[in-house]
């Protein structure tokens, strides 16, 4: 028995002229040749996403449909060290993890988060699109992984304390903060004198209300959208970590992509990344004011306290024999010296 709505179908075809015909009929869409899965854990709303999908967009159109990358936003592929996993395997073809996620895999991609290490975004873009960024791209391709060129922005952290605004390293002393599952932040901050406790993310709002730490160190936005502002009375700009995201491939999925798809994806791709730099910096300006609106007292320390008791504490010295003299050489040419 016919389907009716196919029925109809035939009964409209037959209606229409033959030599008509050809025009008549829709268009079938011709599926990509190479479709393309990319995982990440932010939400749609954030710059990361918006300009992924105006680079995914931009990839279809200049490709002429060859390329299709389907985006698979906040986790919904999993946490961050699964989708690492999966990039690796070939199960997902993009990921963008920060570089304390992929530094699980490649140690010295940590390297752009040594503290204070830069002192504002010129002295990061430098390193990171230049010899130090090559650098770290040359040990993720150890990994059978491709990083694009350009890294997305993630920002500058900053701290937060329910108890004194931090003015310069002696504030850091016997701090109870909260800090995350990472060697090179537990170190730096007990470098700093502070008691530093790993806990995930999830548990941070209740830790700060019921004291369990008194302070904690994330980017702006994150601290506006997660009402840390409701349990903490003062932000300090500390820019004491800068961290960025890697746009990475998984190696083979990307060396099955012919030369001329190779340049049109990795130019979607970068100069996206370009654009969500600049998102990025507005959206950071934007949230202090609405920060302070809400109650927080913020205030802009310098970092030369900061860097004075780190290597005294001998916290660059160690981290210099962690990465290499190569790796701390590429830091220091764009930072100036550290250890």
């Amino acid at each position: 028995m016919q389907n009716p709505t196919r029925r109809r179908a035939l009964r409209t075809l037959s209606a229409v002229p033959a030599a008509g015909l050809v025009s008549g009929l829709p268009r079938i869409a011709r599926a990509a040749e190479f479709s393309l899965k990319y995982g990440n854990n932010l939400p749609l709303t954030h710059p990361l996403n918006i300009r992924a999908q105006e680079a995914a967009d931009r990839i279809a159109k200049e490709s002429k449909g060859r390329v299709e990358i389907k985006i698979f936003p906040n986790n919904q592929l999993g946490g961050d060290t699964d989708m690492l996993a999966q990039v690796r395997s070939g199960g997902i073809d993009f990921f963008t993890p920060s570089a304390l996620v992929i530094a699980t895999l490649v140690p010295v991609a940590a390297i752009n988060a040594v503290g204070f290490a830069f002192s504002d975004y010129k002295q990061v873009w430098a390193a990171m699109d230049g010899k130090l960024g090559a650098h770290v791209r040359a040990a993720i391709a150890k990994s059978r992984l491709y990083a694009f060129e350009k890294m997305w922005d993630n920002g500058f952290r900053q701290t937060t304390s329910s108890k004194a605004p931090v003015t310069g390293a002696k504030d850091m002393d016997g701090l109870k903060i909260r800090v995350p599952v990472s060697p090179l932040s537990i170190s730096m901050f007990k470098g700093l004198g502070a008691a530093p406790a790993s806990l995930q993310f999830s548990e941070v709002y209740s830790a700060l209300q019921t004291k369990i730490v008194d302070a904690q160190e994330n980017p702006l936005p994150i601290i506006q959208v997660a009402k840390l502002y409701e349990v903490q009375k003062y932000a300090s700009l500390t820019n004491h970590i800068w961290d960025g995201y890697w746009f990475i491939a998984n190696g083979r999925s990307w060396e099955a992509l012919p030369a001329d798809l190779k340049t049109i994806v990795a130019r979607g791709i970068n100069e996206a990344g370009l654009q969500q730099r600049e998102d990025i910096k507005k959206l950071n300006d934007s949230v202090v004011d609405d920060l302070k609106a809400k109650g927080l007292a913020i205030n802009t320390p310098s970092s030369d306290s900061f860097r004075a008791k780190l290597r005294e504490s001998g916290f660059y010295g160690e981290w210099k024999g962690r990465f290499g003299a190569e790796a701390w050489g590429l830091l220091e040419a764009a930072v100036g010296k550290l250890a």
